[in-house]
């Protein structure tokens, strides 16, 4: 097939890394505003988020309830004054196709006491029509007031998108590849995931033992059943990304290895120790993908062992990878994250949320030694760490460089996002308005002019 090029990195830019819940209100507010001013007058052009979807247990986004709908604790407090009401009357008319099955689900998951799917009577469990229709009638307020939420939160984050795209800034997303079994995705699609009579996964995802872990890391998540997929044209696929486009202006394929070949462990194992690769159709995914939307403005997360077969999948569609540069500097040849190593069509960060801050990181560097041979690879005259990384990843020939807002601000592993492997601690941090002055925003400014960043 024809290599596209995507509308992702056409241009030299900047931007930032910062989820919603990290606003000073942690809601799609005033507060969502004023930092779009601050990154304007800051030269930034492009808002990388996490997904913004409701986290199943505890607070990470990448175990959603569903990978269509807003997470609610995103609402401003004023939300209900703002619905009008013959616009949610209109929107109501042709709703979402995912709205319904999603305000069932949890309002299901509300009369069953929070319990997974899988534990409901089997009417629900297995979708009894008749039984759905009942629901239906019988809490019409109920369903009512979850998709209003839902309206809510649509109008707030067009308005937000507006506003973004109005000041030359893009929104950059995240799809997770994989989704939680205990969602409305797997529950409503059944046919689409490995599962047997009974609806329980027959093999689950995760990623074999390596150095980092003897048993290896069993995620849980089912796989998906790639031949019913291909045979309806993959349709879920279609949606979900249709209507991420819908939300941002490009995004980002996380665990992309997956698409050429994913970690199946069979449901009954305790751990990720046995377990088979298995081919994907990642090539005719991508190809269906990219007929609906060309030029495909997708960013492969392809950090960690990248197989040859996963580096030609991406490459034969022409998508953007990812660089950090906190791993660029173990003096390894070939190293894909060293500053010798960076190439232009790519996405360069400093560090990601599932890195500690580049402050953090620093500081936890005990060879004098090491941090001698980085210094000596970076421009010291930007000041102290973080900076000489921050202008190191604003002058890559990257076509575009994230810098986590924890890192603009200096701070160390406190302000930390998000530790993998650990499930306390996570996913709180929130920036202090009063941390967004004008003269961080002229350094910023000053740093992505030189590198010639601004605008995009």
């Amino acid at each position: 097939m024809m290599m596209a090029t995507t509308a992702t990195t056409d241009a030299r830019c900047a931007g930032i890394l910062l989820h919603p819940t990290s606003l000073p209100s942690g809601k799609l507010d005033a507060t969502a505003g004023t930092f779009l001013d601050w990154m304007t007058a800051a030269h930034l052009t492009v808002w990388q988020m996490l997904p913004l979807t409701e986290p199943l247990d505890g607070l990470s986004p990448y175990q959603g309830i569903s990978a269509f709908a807003f997470n609610p604790a995103l609402l401003p407090d004023n939300w209900q004054a703002e619905v009008d009401p013959q616009a949610l009357a209109t929107f109501m008319a042709n709703p979402p196709h995912w709205l319904l099955p999603y305000a069932r689900f949890t309002l299901l998951k509300s009369l069953f006491g929070g319990s997974a799917w899988n534990q409901w009577p089997d009417i629900y469990k297995f979708r009894n029509p008749q039984a759905l229709a009942q629901l239906d009638q019988s809490h019409v307020a109920e369903l009512q007031a979850i998709c209003t939420q839902q309206f809510a939160l649509i109008q707030c984050w067009q308005q937000l998108k507006a506003d973004a795209n109005t000041r030359g800034i893009r929104l950059f997303g995240d799809i997770p590849i994989f989704v939680a079994y205990d969602s409305v995705d797997v529950w409503s699609n059944p046919d689409e995931f490995r599962l047997d009579d009974n609806l329980d996964p027959t093999v689950v995802t995760g990623v074999p033992p390596d150095y980092f872990s003897e048993t290896g890391q069993r995620w849980g998540n089912p796989h998906y059943n790639w031949p019913t997929m291909e045979a309806n044209g993959f349709r879920w696929w279609q949606q979900r990304m249709a209507w991420s486009l819908e939300l941002f202006d490009l995004v980002r394929i996380d665990h992309f290895r997956g698409l050429e070949a994913s970690w199946e462990i069979v449901a009954s194992e305790p751990t990720a120790m046995q377990g088979t690769w298995v081919k994907a159709p990642g090539h005719e995914l991508l190809a269906a993908l990219q007929a609906s939307h060309n030029p495909l403005p997708v960013i492969a997360e392809d950090l960690g062992i990248i197989t040859p077969e996963v580096v030609a999948l991406k490459e034969s569609f022409g998508l953007p990878g990812m660089s950090v540069l906190q791993f660029g500097f173990n003096g390894l040849p070939d190293n894909p994250h060293a500053l010798a190593e960076q190439v232009e069509n790519s996405v360069v960060y400093t560090g990601t949320h599932d890195n500690e801050t580049t402050l953090g990181w620093w500081q936890a560097l005990q060879d004098e030694g090491q941090k001698s041979w980085i210094l000596s690879q970076l421009d010291l005259t930007t000041g102290d760490m973080p900076w000489p990384l921050i202008n190191a990843a604003f002058h890559s020939p990257a076509h575009m460089a994230i810098v986590p807002l924890q890192d603009f601000l200096g701070l160390d592993n406190q302000a930390r996002m998000n530790t993998p492997g650990t499930i306390v601690d996570n996913w709180q941090w929130r920036y202090d308005p009063q941390q967004l002055t004008s003269t961080l925003a002229q350094r910023i400014a000053a740093l992505a002019d030189a590198a010639k960043r601004s605008p995009c």
